[in-house]
């Protein structure tokens, strides 16, 4: 009887914890309402319409809020590192209940609180808020129409301008069924007057109101991220021809290459087999040059090789997390929620640590590397360290601006941890079996105890030339694409199309290996062994062109302002070129090494 009791209770509970669950949980967190459930409208952050990094916690600006049971929002990891501050604003939005025209709060502004709104109006400043996780961006107020024709010149004076607050929302919320299709926020005259913020005014008390509208829709749940997504910019004909061009030069290049190293490599074992069977004073007399006579040295371990190991280990984990990041927001549409790319990233980036770790311990073993604790602890360092240098400037203005932009130190601890318990093992892990089984130094040929001299050559064939004029065709081949995910990052446009995106992505790594292997074969066919930097270097100065055009479009595309934006443009595009300069080095290394294994294991070596 107590058992049965006991048995009674416990499916008690379990029905009712389930239905707690499913009434609690059906709000913005599985997107399902009920009538008149509250539909929150969160607040996020306010800044520059020109400066989209310039961000400020919406609340930083005399706003006021409504009441509500909901309190501030707990950010993932990849939205505090974005800045995102979501503050329950308080407008009571209930599912399908309209709303005519009710009051949110009231404010009195102050001659100080008054100074800052004209501030916020005068530069444009836009906020950004969440409804059901659907952004909706508007204005913060408007500046009047002969004021705006002054085109906000440096030296103009903003306390002769007539600028106005808007203090209504109008929100048009399109449903289907029991869910959230689409949010709209309208503004204007037509729904209230804005008020006028005057300088004169010891005070000014203001109304914040809304209205609520809502309209049924035929869309289905998993079609609404569509209206925000630009087709007409990302999926214009310049795109597809630019993906089109882009395959043409692989095609060309990669045909081009085949066929020259080809025959070429064949005439030259046809040469050298001839030698063979000529007599010892023949054969000196005979035509003896190129990359055969350099097999005592092709081998010898490059300089600097710790980090040249360190290198390759972090730009093949990169190439392996840009491909798998790419494949995964494939997939999952990851780009339809608020940070979960940026999070998706930290956390296979720390999962793909032991390959950085596996590549350097094996490139550093087989070229007679002895310092092994060194080798990991910089294979695991260099590039968080980069970014930590970056990161830290760039928050160290972000903190002194008070922006939103600023990683708390709790987040920063967070990222210390990840390291340190995550990335720093997986490194360790891999660098032990990278040591233990892939470091046989199996080279086709014997090096020599004494490097060979290396002739003097023409000033196109040496190596900082090659490397300079190597970049040029990766270059080429992502310049295009370059254009839409800058235009995405520093707009306002949602960047979608990652199928593209990867076609690119395939095409500049494919172009990478080609250059790599015929530069490698120019500088070797000139008897120079130096081809282990050559060949890295050739292909990683592509982000030196990569940085050449962030400065252009910093300049030409955009109307970026200030030293905090400028701070982040020109940080941010540093790290996307430190990546590429990873990514490409290890590409191109790796091609070559493969090409140049190949070459020498069928000469006959005397």
């Amino acid at each position: 009887m107590f058992l049965q009791r006991i048995y009674k209770g416990a499916a008690a509970f379990l029905i009712l914890a389930t239905w707690l669950s499913n009434h609690v949980l059906a709000d913005e967190h599985n997107h399902v309402y009920e009538p008149e459930e509250e539909v929150v409208a969160w607040m996020n952050t306010v800044g520059p319409l020109n400066n989209r990094q310039e961000t400020y916690p919406y609340y930083q600006l005399p706003f006021c809020r409504g009441t509500s049971s909901v309190e501030h929002h707990h950010e993932t990891l990849g939205e505090a590192l974005q800045g995102m501050d979501l503050i329950n604003s308080g407008i009571p939005i209930r599912f399908l209940q309209p709303v005519a025209k009710d009051t949110v709060c009231q404010k009195t502004l102050d001659p100080e609180e008054i100074r800052v709104m004209r501030y916020a109006v005068y530069h444009d400043y836009w906020y950004t808020m969440f409804v059901d996780d659907l952004p909706v961006t508007n204005p913060v107020g408007v500046n009047d129409a002969e004021s705006s024709m002054n085109e906000k010149e440096e030296d103009h004076d903003s306390r002769f301008d007539t600028l106005y607050l808007y203090t209504h929302r109008h929100f048009i919320i399109h449903y289907n069924g029991d869910r959230i299709i689409a949010v709209l926020l309208q503004y204007g005259e037509q729904y209230a007057e804005p008020v006028e913020l005057s300088l004169t005014d010891p005070s000014l008390d203001v109304t914040f109101t809304y209205s609520v509208e809502w309209k049924e829709t035929t869309t289905t749940f998993e079609d609404r991220f569509q209206r925000l997504l630009e087709a007409d910019f990302f999926e214009h004909k310049v795109h597809w021809l630019s993906i089109f061009s882009s395959f043409m030069m692989v095609l060309f290049l990669t045909g081009l290459v085949s066929v020259i190293l080809l025959r070429t490599i064949k005439r030259d074992y046809a040469r050298y087999d001839r030698e063979e069977g000529l007599a010892d004073f023949d054969r000196d007399l005979g035509d003896d040059y190129g990359w055969k006579q350099v097999h005592g040295d092709v081998f010898r371990q490059p300089p600097r090789l710790m980090v040249m190991s360190a290198l390759m280990g972090t730009g093949c984990q990169l190439v392996m997390l840009a491909g798998v990041v790419i494949l995964y927001t494939i997939i999952g549409d990851l780009y339809a929620e608020r940070a979960t790319i940026l999070t998706a990233t930290i956390f296979l980036y720390a999962l793909t640590s032991g390959v950085a770790g596996y590549t350097s311990a094996r490139y550093y073993a087989r070229y007679g590397g002895k310092e092994w604790v060194r080798n990991v602890l910089l294979t695991a360092s260099i590039w968080p360290g980069c970014v930590a240098m970056i990161g830290g400037y760039v928050n160290s203005v972000a903190i002194y601006y008070s922006s939103s932009r600023a990683i708390a130190f709790t987040i920063v601890l967070a990222m210390l941890a990840i390291w340190v318990f995550l990335c720093f093992p997986l490194t360790l892990l891999g660098a032990i079996i990278g040591r233990n089984w892939g470091s046989n130094a199996d080279f086709p040929c014997r090096v020599n105890p004494i490097p060979r001299p290396i002739p003097d050559k023409v000033w196109y064939a040496e190596p900082m030339v090659i490397i300079l004029m190597g970049g040029v065709l990766p270059f080429g081949s992502i310049f295009i694409e370059m254009y839409f995910i800058f235009t995405s990052f520093w707009t306002y446009k949602i960047y979608y199309v990652y199928g593209f995106m990867f076609l690119v992505f395939m095409i500049m790594l494919i172009v990478s290996a080609c250059v790599a292997i015929v530069s490698s074969y120019f500088l070797l066919n000139s008897e120079d062994h130096r081809w282990h930097w050559l060949s890295f270097m050739t292909c990683a100065s592509t982000s030196i062109y990569v940085y050449i055009y962030s400065v252009y479009y910093f300049f030409a595309k955009t109307k970026m302002t200030g030293f905090f934006q400028t701070s982040f443009y020109f940080g941010y595009t540093a790290l996307l070129s430190l990546g590429m300069f990873c990514m490409l080095g290890f590409v191109g290394h790796s091609a070559a090494g493969l090409f140049v294994r190949k070459i020498y294991q069928n000469v006959k070596i005397d």
